[in-house]
């Protein structure tokens, strides 16, 4: 099993990648280029903002909801127009927006860090029925947010602290409880990136600085990992046609110069086919 390139195109930080289950078409982010990525038939698409761009849940065949470091967004595809939803963190320039992914009851979370990754200055949040809530706060680099299938909990880390958390969710979606630690990587020197729950509750992981993407029980046991090429692989996706295809964003932020800016596959979106079965991402509801 491999990775190949899907897209090379070579992003600064490539991030938060989402496969549009209606359009059958994955879409991603060079947040430090403001660029809003994807491919269709036709070749490669791109959006360009006017600010750091991170995340997107779906809303229906042609809108996106997009957070990027003031907003959040709805975001019309077919033209390239956007409605202010709500503000995020708009008073406070030291942050931006980063990892953020919808949850099962149409809501969207949304991490938010300072913009050269400033101790605890970020939070997590969640938007729903049209309020923007302040879950966690006290935060330094958010990720790894996703969700179990049978909707018990939530996961996500805090990559400075190489800790990935799990928290129980109530009927409606809300934390239930305080967080506990699911994994802790500090041992084995890896740094909890982006993730993404597979159909039968493994969470699979990117792992920045490392050059793959790893796979853990429900139980936290380490079951496998999947090379790429790409150093810094940031956060995984899965789709395709049977949601078998893992799709995996990475970036070249914080390569020595000689590599950032060689030929390099750094930066590069991958693709690994029959990994194993992924689920579509939840709907937005706005």
């Amino acid at each position: 099993m491999s990775a190949e390139v899907f897209d090379d195109r070579r992003c600064i930080l490539g991030e938060g990648p989402l496969w549009h289950p209606e359009r059958q078409q994955l879409f991603w982010f060079d947040i430090m280029r403001h660029r809003l990525l994807s491919r269709d038939a036709s070749g490669p698409l791109e959006w360009r903002f006017d600010e750091p761009i991170s995340a997107a849940g779906w809303v229906d065949t042609d809108t996106l909801l997009i957070a990027s470091a003031s907003a959040l967004w709805r975001f019309d595809l077919r033209d390239g127009s956007k409605t202010q939803l709500c503000g995020l963190e708009q008073d406070n320039p030291v942050t931006r927006s980063n990892d953020g992914r919808a949850d099962p009851w149409g809501g969207f979370w949304i991490g938010t860090m300072g913009r050269n990754a400033e101790r605890d200055a970020g939070a997590i949040y969640r938007f729903y029925q049209g309020k923007l809530h302040k879950l966690f706060g006290e935060i330094t680099i958010p990720n790894a947010i996703c969700f179990a299938p049978d909707r018990s909990c939530a996961y996500f880390t805090d990559t400075s602290t190489q800790k990935v958390m799990r928290v129980a969710l109530d009927s409606d979606g809300w934390p239930d409880g305080a967080p506990a630690i699911f994994l802790d990587l500090s041992d084995d020197g890896l740094n909890p990136d982006g993730a993404v729950v597979a159909k039968d509750g493994t969470l699979w992981i990117g792992q920045w600085g490392a050059a793959r993407v790893a796979a853990y029980a429900p139980d936290g046991a380490f079951l496998r990992a999947v090379d790429v090429p790409g150093l810094h692989a940031t956060c995984p996706a899965f789709g395709g046609a049977d949601f078998r295809t893992l799709y995996v964003t990475s970036a070249r932020q914080g390569l020595s110069a000689d590599v950032a800016h060689d030929q390099s596959p750094h930066g590069q979106t991958f693709a690994v086919h029959g990994v194993t079965e992924g689920r579509p991402e939840p709907r937005v509801i706005l």
